[in-house]
């Protein structure tokens, strides 16, 4: 593959992933807002909530970074890469896990609505990037 071809891969990697922290951010805390506004008291969405909306901001965050300091990669660049690649597709199954294991956990300590939906919140963050990660994966190992 080519370093420029790669360089555009990896752009248009980040703009998804910062497209996807955007929308995160503004959906959780759109419906943080509305909560608060119509008086409603929901554990479950409000701790889905702020999950979305702090996963979102991070994820923003770290991807505008990495597309300010985006060059063109030679071999060893490429490699590495691919490896740190590899790497986050490994963290963000552990999200998943994690997010799953909060759920499980609230639902066996009496239905405890705060915790599923920070759960929910981790693994619907987590499962997101995982696709992410896996697109860009599958591109480049072509």
């Amino acid at each position: 593959m080519w370093a420029d071809t790669l360089l555009a891969l990896e752009r248009a990697h980040l703009l998804r992933l910062i497209l996807w922290g955007v929308a995160s951010l503004v959906l959780g805390a759109t419906l943080a807002l509305f909560l608060r506004v119509r008086g409603d008291r929901s554990a479950l969405l409000e701790h889905f909530a702020i999950q979305t909306a702090a996963w979102g901001a991070i994820e923003i965050a770290l991807a505008a970074n990495a597309l300010r300091t985006l060059r063109l990669r030679d071999l060893a660049g490429a490699t590495r890469l691919d490896r740190l690649l590899w790497l986050n597709v490994g963290l963000d199954v552990g999200y998943v896990l994690i997010g799953f294991t909060l759920l499980i956990t609230g639902w066996q300590l009496g239905r405890r609505l705060g915790l599923i939906g920070a759960g929910l919140g981790v693994v619907v963050q987590g499962g997101a990037l995982v696709i992410l990660e896996l697109g860009l994966a599958s591109q480049i190992s072509r």
